[in-house]
């Protein structure tokens, strides 16, 4: 037996002073100890009981990452209720969606905007920054009686406080129990809720903890962790539970805006993040190599680090460079970053090989919301750059005839929410998870090659995996986000947006109006040879048959809710539809000259 929120009552019992929780404040970071988070779990979870809410109800909790998210679930997860995250950039129509599919009697929201979001739930809504997660925790400690455990002895809920501590917890009694509903991004589609049980969440942390190095050197007590993916999403959420578990320290941070000082103040030894992120540090040093006009230095001091990286050559210049290009880098992240994890999408090899060599190790794995976490990871000894790593220990994973990753474990979930035709078409006829993505297995070790329904096959038959042009495509200074399409078209083209402070810079390069936008200067010829430069290199690679041909720049950026998913992943088959007629015009015949 075991619930989620059971490590935290376990070190308020044996390391009560242990600081897990690090809090921004005008006075800079103020800890939170095991004992005092505890106390203030269950003053909320006694809040809940106080408010009705009981053991496998379902209540939304709407936010950007921040202390108070973790609080809230872990409370919840104390009560035996269940949490059912919502991006705090969802729509309406997705919120609305999300809580009538769930069934959520009663919600949590970070503001009074997003609280009026959430108020089609049938029951209370709490808002965070009006006060509404302090009145519930006061009305919670002046809960008269038993509070949380008698109230649950006499639901017959069954409690079992955890040992050698004071605090009061009401437990599930089955692993099996329903902990979270997690609903899918809904790259396409509506967004479908994969049901995650306590043994889920408690055997992904456990597999976490036992892996390769993980337990021993990347993630110990003296560890510090700035999380600011979105707890919505399963990676930052189990990444969390994990900390947790190894008693190490967490500050949080919601708005991306604020990250580079929170990175510079806070100073982490751990951060998680997906591929976009590495992505724009990369190019947030390119811009500032470009502004001081030594663009050339900095491209150098790339390939100084990438080739150290790969051959362990050219010691001598990676310590010059080390002096005056990658510390810093590394001061950018906060000065004392031992390892970087990334997830949620495939990292580039080119960019894995820089940042290692200019001293950010990145450990790269394989993550679905449906295995509640990571399914593969690379050991911080003998990591292998480009692959997601090797399975976790109690994972398996296979490859079947057609090239899809297969996947088994005990954090597999135990099914789609009110959808079970959905579920059954998960799994394969032998119980093997169906994770959609192709990939290879190579001495232990996985590498994603492709999203299975995105395969391009040209009219010539050529197969095309998109993701191996987008993320070479993606690590250029001036490339936000691309698109490769060319499905049953007679070659490979690509769409591309461009970043906005990074066009602003080459306008100023190229003597360009600064007040023309990319819809004015997207035509533009000297545009098109800067952009012609990187589609050349992407080529360099690959066969005649793969080459992109041809590109479209974009007149906008991508966003999150429209383009992007919350996790800024392309809705591919989106964007195809909405921008058919550029697609189209990569096929046209080119005009001639003088026409």
């Amino acid at each position: 037996m075991s619930n989620a929120a059971d490590d935290i009552f376990q070190l308020a019992g044996t390391d009560p002073e242990r600081a897990l929780f690090a809090r921004k404040s005008a006075d800079g970071w103020q800890t939170v100890s095991a004992k005092e988070f505890a106390e203030e779990v269950v003053a909320v979870a006694r809040g809940l009981v106080s408010a009705g809410i009981r053991a496998g109800d379902r209540v939304a909790l709407m936010s950007a990452t921040r202390y108070e998210w973790v609080l809230i679930d872990y409370a919840i997860w104390t009560i035996g209720a269940v949490s059912v995250p919502v991006y705090e950039t969802d729509s309406a129509e997705q919120v609305a969606w999300i809580l009538a599919d769930s069934g959520a009697i009663a919600a949590f929201a970070e503001n009074a905007g997003m609280a009026a979001l959430v108020e089609p739930v049938a029951g209370p809504v709490w808002s965070i920054e009006d006060g509404g997660l302090d009145q519930l925790a006061a009305q919670g400690r002046a809960l008269p009686g038993e509070g949380v455990r008698g109230l649950a002895s006499r639901r017959g809920l069954g409690v079992s406080p955890p040992e050698n501590t004071d605090v009061e917890s009401r437990r599930v009694a089955e692993d099996s129990a329903l902990a979270t509903i997690v609903y899918t991004s809904g790259t396409t589609g509506r967004p479908k809720g994969c049901m995650l049980t306590h043994g889920n969440l408690v055997s992904e942390v456990d597999s976490i903890m036992r892996a390769d190095g993980i337990g021993d050197t990347v993630l110990i007590p003296s560890s510090a962790v700035l999380l600011f993916l979105p707890l919505a999403h399963i990676l930052a959420r189990i990444v969390q539970l994990a900390v947790v578990r190894a008693g190490a320290l967490t500050a949080h941070t919601g708005r991306l805006t604020d990250l580079e000082d929170e990175l510079t103040s806070f100073r982490p030894t751990l951060i998680v993040a997906v591929p976009r992120v590495f992505e724009k540090l990369l190019h947030a040093a390119a811009r500032r190599a470009e502004t001081a006009g030594r663009a050339w230095l900095f491209e150098l001091a790339e390939r100084v680090a990438i080739t150290y990286s790969e051959k362990g050559r050219g010691r001598l210049a990676h310590r010059v460079f080390d002096r005056f290009v990658y510390r810093g880098l590394r001061d950018a992240l906060g000065g004392r970053i031992a390892y970087a994890v990334c997830g949620g999408a495939p990292l580039s090899v080119r960019l894995s090989h820089f940042l290692r060599g200019a001293g950010v190790p990145v450990l790269a794995g394989y993550c679905l919301t449906e295995t509640c976490g990571p399914i593969t990871l690379n050991p911080p000894f003998g990591p292998r750059l480009g692959t997601a790593g090797r399975p976790l220990p109690h994972w398996s994973v296979r490859i079947a005839p057609d090239g899809e990753v297969l996947v088994s474990g005990p954090g597999v979930f135990a099914g789609y929410w009110h959808d079970e035709p959905a579920t059954r078409a998960a799994f394969d006829g032998k119980g093997w998870l169906r994770t959609g993505d192709l990939g290879e297995l190579h001495e232990g070790y996985l590498t994603i090659t492709g999203r299975k329904k995105d395969v391009i096959v040209t009219a010539g038959g050529k197969n095309v995996a998109p993701e191996q042009f987008e993320d070479r495509l993606n690590t250029h200074w001036l490339i936000e986000n691309s698109v490769v399409v060319g499905d049953r078209r007679p070659y490979v083209g690509a769409l591309i947006t461009l970043d906005t402070e990074a066009f602003d810079e080459w306008k100023r390069r190229h003597g360009k109006p600064s007040g023309a936008g990319v819809e004015q200067l997207r035509d533009d010829p000297e545009l098109a040879v800067t952009l012609e430069h990187v589609i050349d290199e992407v080529n360099w690679a690959v066969s005649r048959a793969e080459a992109i041909r041809r590109f479209r720049v974009l007149p906008g950026r991508f966003t999150v809710n429209d383009e992007l998913t919350p996790t800024r992943q392309v809705r591919r088959q989106y964007v195809l539809t909405k921008y058919a007629d550029e697609v189209d015009e990569l096929y046209l015949p080119r005009p001639r000259e003088g026409e």
